[in-house]
């Protein structure tokens, strides 16, 4: 098995008890259920009781109402939905977004969300008849959503989950844009949006393999960034600092270290070269996100007709599948997801330290936050360092004998039971989205 190092060291930690409870059998069948509906193209039948896009839209809502049912209705059903038309929409036709809401029981409105996208497609995009399975692409992806809304709902979070399941992204991120702005629309402060796109093999096309590690894709500047930003980032730095970027900083950290384990592989794009999921729209709003993808693609298994040709088999199938390394990453974004809706809103910070000899860092007081941990690193290192630098219940850091112009700063914000949030870094596009609910000071 051929390994690759991480792009980070990684904390030893082991994942939280309720991430064990993810279930590769319930993944295998989530995952085979949605290949018999033949084809789920977003152009496919939306009337069908068996086959196309209706179909499974309706088992995946039928699965979270049985969720729902049994936490006690603790997740609320809706159904975004959106007629378009586009390039790969010819004709006008129903977007709808399977979302269920899990409440939080302190701050309702800070939302993480996790989402994967239900459509599939095979060689030709607009092909709605051929059977498309989709198993991995995003077969493993939606799975790996209602397997999350079934553990997690066992417990109560101080903040909002959002699980989604997205629909029209293989012809043109439709779900994603539709999420991204109905969650714009709910006025939800979002933390964080996992999507999992391609989640579900191991072995690459040219027989590669990487079971070990996961990529977790993230942009740099902000999406939503404009010509101010970018003055003010050519004058001060930031580049590499936007919310996306130190949340997947983050979730590294949350990958545990030892044989068997699961390991975060950062990569700085916002996604693979030349092509896109629906984190996109979320980022272009302000919203942090990320993409999970597999360590190693198989290019055969992706947007590809069912055949064999000089023995090499075709196709999105369930055979080219591997459950527990699903598993693996299902429990990488259970924990992601549980510690940061136990979180806090990472706090927007501000550094003063020109033509000084020492730093002050001042960041805004955060709800739910009982103390703040204050992080420094030098501007040419890749991430945070373990240990910060300070920990105070203060909103002000005063950091004697360091001269600013060779760090950047950072600020977390620690609830009363110890969960902490991403590292929001102190410089301008630093700031999460509506964060302390005074909008984002550093843009």
């Amino acid at each position: 098995m051929t390994r690759f190092l991480t792009a980070l060291p990684l904390l030893a930690l082991s994942l939280p008890v309720h991430a064990q409870e993810v279930s590769p059998e319930r993944l295998r069948h989530d995952v085979e259920t949605l290949v018999g509906f033949g084809t789920r193209h977003t152009l496919s039948s939306d009337t069908d009781a068996r086959r196309g896009i209706g179909a499974a839209r309706r088992w995946a809502e039928g699965e979270f109402r049985k969720t729902g049912a049994a936490c006690g209705q603790c997740l609320e059903v809706v159904l975004p939905e959106q007629t378009v038309t586009g390039e790969r929409v010819p004709t006008p036709t129903r977007i709808v977004d399977v979302v269920a809401i899990q409440r939080g029981t302190e701050r309702p409105n800070e939302v993480v969300i996790v989402a994967g996208h239900i459509d599939s497609r095979v060689s030709d995009v607009m092909d709605v008849t051929r059977d498309a399975p989709g198993a991995n692409d995003d077969g493993s992806g939606t799975a790996l959503v209602l397997e999350a809304a079934r553990v997690l709902s066992r417990q109560r979070f101080p903040t909002t989950i959002v699980y989604a399941v997205l629909s029209g992204e293989e012809q043109g991120l439709y779900g994603g844009k539709l999420l991204a702005d109905y969650a714009k629309a709910q006025g939800w402060t979002v933390k964080a949006m996992f999507n999992n796109d391609i989640v579900g093999n191991s072995r690459g096309s040219d027989g590669l393999v990487d079971d070990a590690h996961v990529r977790v894709f993230s942009e740099g500047p902000r999406g939503d960034g404009d010509a101010a930003l970018l003055k003010a980032q050519r004058a001060i730095g930031g580049e590499n600092e936007s919310p996306s970027r130190n949340l997947s900083r983050w979730i590294a950290s949350l990958a545990p270290a030892g044989k068997g384990s699961l390991a975060v592989r950062q990569v700085w794009r916002a996604d693979r070269m030349g092509r896109g999921g629906d984190h996109l729209p979320f980022e272009a709003l302000g919203y942090p996100a990320v993409r999970f993808s597999v360590a190693v693609e198989n290019y055969d298994r992706q947007h590809q007709d069912l055949r064999a040709e000089n023995g090499v088999e075709y196709g999105d199938t369930v055979a080219a599948m591997d459950f527990p390394y699903l598993a693996k990453v299902t429990r990488l974004n259970v924990a992601g997801l549980a510690a940061l809706a136990r979180a806090p809103l990472p706090p927007t910070a501000t550094v003063k330290a020109a033509v000084q000899t020492f730093t002050e860092v001042n960041w805004a007081p955060v709800p739910g936050a009982a103390r703040y941990a204050v992080y420094q690193r030098a501007t040419d290192a890749p991430g945070w360092p373990a240990k910060p630098v300070t920990v105070t219940s203060d909103t002000l850091a005063v950091l004697k004998g360091v001269r600013g112009d060779d760090w950047f700063f950072g600020v977390s914000a620690i609830a009363a039971n110890g969960a902490a949030s991403p590292v929001a870094s102190a410089v301008p596009g630093g700031a999460w989205p509506n964060a302390s609910n005074t909008g984002d000071t550093q843009r």
